[in-house]
């Protein structure tokens, strides 16, 4: 018999487990604190479980995380960037973003994407499946198990959409969450999308108040549909009645990603017209100058980066500029992924 995925297992999946095998329910809570506080994925290594359950754990359960194949870390010390192999032997990439003490875990969702956005190193690759919810899991764990340490914030911003992914990443999110298995607070996990209406509106219509950032980078439709094809099925009109909707219900802040490249989207005209895009929502901007993948697209003169960013603030919007991290690790999503199957 196939074993199943530990780190698939919900709290109550874990409360059924024992349920079944006639042991106490607080089994699932010794288990879980062992897994997700004590870092311990080895369950021979479980010394308040009795040897008799320890053997039928190794025997019904896989307890692993993904297999390390590269880990680069930049020069200041600022970003790690890992590239993980899973079982099926397809990799993923993880990052782990270190800004002033404060550590944050950048998820991936899929093996590959398949949106094709033009300025991304992940969509290039191709696309193979979704991860699991114990596949994402598994990269957070794995990250601390580096580092030695606790990692207190999480984004789904790796490779892959995550609402493409809607049920493993939600489910990921409970896991990560839940006060019996990691613990990680609500408000330190964010979901990143390239602006899928359709997970949007689930996000809104669930339980969970993780925080949203959506990746505009364009405001109209031919330059987005241009940068990001997705925007044909999911064009900024449909997108702003999506966002406006999220906030209705869940009263949360959205923060907008938008990548400044040069010469395509950083003039100030395109200035004026994402601050009328953006009318009437509570948004805060986060402007990223583009961190090169290839030969194709530049990153601005600082001089554009600044005059965006006064540009936007004097038309009433809370905007950051973002530190760019990992630039000489190929930091970018996808590019390490990439650079190996090459």
């Amino acid at each position: 018999m196939e074993k199943k995925e530990a780190l698939d297992l919900k709290c109550k999946d874990w409360e059924a487990l024992f349920e079944g095998w006639r042991e106490p329910r607080y089994r699932a809570s010794q288990v879980c604190d062992w897994i997700y506080k004590k870092r311990v994925l080895s369950f021979d290594s479980m010394t308040n479980l009795s040897l008799p359950l320890r053997s039928r754990l190794k025997e019904a359960l896989d307890l692993s995380l993904p297999v390390l194949i590269e880990r680069r870390q930049s020069s200041r010390g600022d970003a790690i960037k890992y590239l993980w192999k899973l079982r099926d032997g397809e990799s993923v990439e993880s990052v782990v973003m270190r800004y002033e003490g404060r550590d944050t875990a950048c998820l991936s969702t899929q093996v590959g994407c398949p949106l094709g956005c033009s300025f991304c190193a992940t969509g290039k690759s191709g696309f193979v499946r979704n991860l699991t919810s114990g596949e994402i899991v598994g990269q957070f764990l794995a990250m601390e198990a580096d580092i030695g340490d606790s990692i207190e914030n999480a984004v789904y911003m790796g490779m892959g959409e995550p609402f493409l992914n809607l049920d493993a990443v939600l489910d990921s999110v409970r896991n990560l969450n839940h006060p019996k298995m990691r613990a990680l607070g609500i408000r330190h996990i964010a979901i990143s999308t390239v602006g899928i209406v359709s997970g949007i509106k689930a996000l809104a219509h669930s339980d969970l108040k993780v925080r949203l950032a959506v990746s505009l980078h364009a405001p109209n439709d031919d330059l987005r549909t241009h940068l990001m094809p997705v925007n044909a099925s999911n064009p900024l009109g449909s997108l702003y009645k999506a966002l406006k909707s999220f906030q209705e219900i869940t009263g949360e802040r959205i923060s907008i990603e938008y990548m400044l490249i040069s010469d395509i989207n950083d003039g100030l005209s395109l200035a004026d017209e994402l601050a009328n895009y953006l009318k009437g929502l509570h948004v805060y901007v986060n402007l990223i100058p583009y961190n090169p993948t290839d030969g194709l697209f530049k990153r601005p003169p600082r001089g554009r980066v600044e005059a965006f960013k006064k540009r936007l603030e004097g038309l009433g919007y809370e905007v950051a500029l973002r530190k760019g991290l990992g630039a000489d690790i190929e930091a970018a999503c996808g590019q390490l992924r990439r650079r190996a199957l090459i």
